[in-house]
């Protein structure tokens, strides 16, 4: 079984998880635990559970996602912090967008090993990575396959998707992520995304109204019309 816990993080309500299957091991995915207030609860949450994390997992580089990761790392004896490389240079455009809303930016000068699509086997789980453009370049989900899982970020929500008003941010390759690589996995798939209430894969396909008319089924032929005839092809 795979065990999930989640936190809310920061001032944009972030939701940092922690994941496990084996006693004692861990990942965190996404922490963007700002300051004390917000590392203290994923403490005590880890030693309530007896977890050590091993890897740090960032669906994507923007600054509420990552506040935590240089104070856990440097925590944790230099665990491994798992980044699509696409998004190296939206770290230093993300702090600075920490800055501008008067937020103190976070460490971006954290060690990180580069995410490829394809399976990323750590601390006893098997992750698939999908490669997600759009909210952000080098954006991706995580799914645990085995157990209907999906860590989205911020590609897909519970009735919305990733704004795309962003620098680095594209409107067309998040639609494309979503619909060619996310939208057409199993609808039982349970999604935890990185700001919200989770969902399932079904529930954002037929009723998320950011994804319309994608969601909406064909309408059958009418019988009745008359056939439309183009003349000169």
């Amino acid at each position: 079984m795979l065990n999930i816990r989640s936190l809310n993080c920061n001032l944009l309500q972030e939701r940092c998880y922690v994941a496990w299957r084996e006693a004692g091991r861990c990942v965190i995915v996404d922490p963007g635990c700002y300051g004390a207030d917000d590392l203290e609860p994923l403490e005590d949450l880890l030693a309530e559970e007896h977890l050590t994390p091993e890897a740090i997992l960032l669906t994507h580089g923007h600054f509420d996602h990552i506040f935590g990761v240089k104070p856990l790392q440097d925590r944790f004896g230099g665990i491994p912090v798992y980044l699509h490389p696409a998004d190296h240079d939206l770290l230093g455009y993300s702090a600075d967008m920490a800055d501008r809303l008067g937020l103190t930016p976070p460490e971006i000068d954290f060690a990180w090993t580069p995410l490829a699509e394809g399976p990323l086997t750590v601390a006893g789980m098997t992750f698939e990575v999908i490669h997600t453009p759009g909210h952000t370049p080098g954006g991706v989900c995580f799914l645990e396959r085995e157990a209907e899982v999906l860590f989205t970020g911020d590609t897909l929500f519970a009735g919305s998707i990733g704004r795309t008003d962003f620098l680095y941010s594209e409107y067309d390759d998040e639609i494309r992520s979503i619909m060619e690589k996310i939208i057409l996995l199993d609808p039982a798939i349970r999604i935890f995304p990185g700001h919200g209430p989770t969902s399932t894969i079904g529930q954002e396909r037929t009723g998320n109204p950011f994804l319309e008319p994608f969601n909406e089924p064909e309408e059958a032929p009418d019988p009745d019309l008359e056939p439309v005839v183009i003349h000169g092809a």
